[in-house]
């Protein structure tokens, strides 16, 4: 209930600022909006609920949009500070926030130099990799097949085939896409 007093208050405050910035009465707004004066200035104070069928008709003839009545949502900040994490021969970097679009994770890697032995069994799980390579040439195991990926290239591939993916000739640096799953299974600390 709170908050509906305050965004009422609130957009009330919204109009009578916008009334006055303008040079508006009361009863020049009322006409414009097509509406009584004195219901005008309940709604100004509080005395009466302001309905939503009520802010077009205003928005309109103050010369705005009616989000210009509403109160403006608190912006939050969008900047990701990635805090590295090391282990199996990778340093990662999240790109993404908490509750990431779609359930994928943005990651940025290094794949050192010393990951370039794939394990004896690769790893298969639910899910989807989208990988870019920015520097260094890596190594990706998909099912029978070795692929050499080389930087501007970009690969993406189901995770129901096993894959592994490494250093082919020194460190890679990546832009990897991958769901949460490929998150838990492949940089998991150990």
């Amino acid at each position: 209930m709170a908050k509906d007093e305050n965004f009422d208050a609130t957009v009330r405050s919204r109009l009578r600022e916008l009334r006055l910035d303008k040079g508006m009465t009361l009863g020049e707004l009322a006409s414009r909006a097509n509406i009584d004066t004195s219901t005008l200035s309940r709604l100004e104070s509080g005395k009466r609920r302001l309905a939503l069928d009520h802010l077009p008709s205003l928005a309109e003839a103050l010369g705005v949009r009616v989000d210009d009545l509403l109160p403006r949502r608190k912006v939050v900040d969008p900047r990701i500070r990635p805090v590295a994490r090391k282990f199996d021969g990778l340093t990662v970097w999240p790109l993404s926030g908490q509750g990431a679009s779609n359930g994928l994770e943005a990651s940025k890697m290094k794949i050192h130099a010393s990951r370039n032995k794939p394990p004896k069994e690769l790893p298969v799980h639910e899910g989807h990799h989208w990988m870019y390579v920015l520097k260094g040439d890596m190594r990706l195991l998909l099912g029978d097949e070795d692929f050499i990926v080389k930087p501007g290239e970009a690969v993406e591939f189901s995770t129901w085939t096993p894959h592994w993916f490494g250093a082919s000739d020194g460190p890679v640096e990546v832009i990897a896409i991958l769901g949460r799953e490929g998150e838990r299974i492949h940089f998991h600390e150990t």
